[in-house]
């Protein structure tokens, strides 16, 4: 028979892991004698079997960030996840640097704040993540998040890894 080892619930997932076969039930050595130690080199990759996370109502709303290389449809895919449900989920709107164009507001597509502004979100750590774009600066500040979630929706935000 199989010897499964099971970690404990993480974060909606359950691992589960085969370690090594038994050759016989005489055999009574253990398992861990037995396995040669390249057995445990099977422990970076255990099969994951991916629950549905049921959330208890007195919980707080979470943060979801989608991560991924541009072009793999993390962006789209956050658009399309609060056009499916908007009264679910919902972005924070980022902070930039950048000049504010006639058709924008302030609060609505970015919150426009100085380089200076900007530089000591980040020195204070009142920034999530931040990057800079052809010369900008843009990125998502803690407050932004928290205003979502403080709405009682779902913040789902996309990163570009760097």
């Amino acid at each position: 028979f199989l010897v499964l080892m099971s970690l404990p619930l993480t974060a909606g997932f359950r691992r589960s892991m085969r370690l090594c076969r038994r050759k016989s039930r005489t055999n009574q050595q253990s398992c861990y004698a037995r396995c040669p130690s390249s057995c445990y080199s099977t422990l970076i990759a255990p099969y994951e079997e991916v629950v549905r996370y049921q959330r208890h109502p007195a919980d707080r709303n979470r943060l979801i960030i989608l991560v991924g290389p541009a072009g793999v449809g993390v962006n789209e895919l956050r658009r399309r996840l609060i056009t499916s449900n908007p009264r679910e989920f919902q972005s924070a709107i980022p902070h930039t640097t950048r000049v504010q164009k006639s058709y924008e507001m302030n609060g609505r597509e970015y919150h426009y704040v100085s380089k200076e502004t900007f530089e000591n979100m980040v020195y204070s750590h009142r920034m999530l993540e931040y990057g800079e774009y052809k010369g900008y600066l843009y990125g998502t500040s803690i407050d932004a998040v928290r205003t979502v979630l403080d709405e009682g929706k779902i913040c789902v935000i996309d990163l570009e890894p760097q």
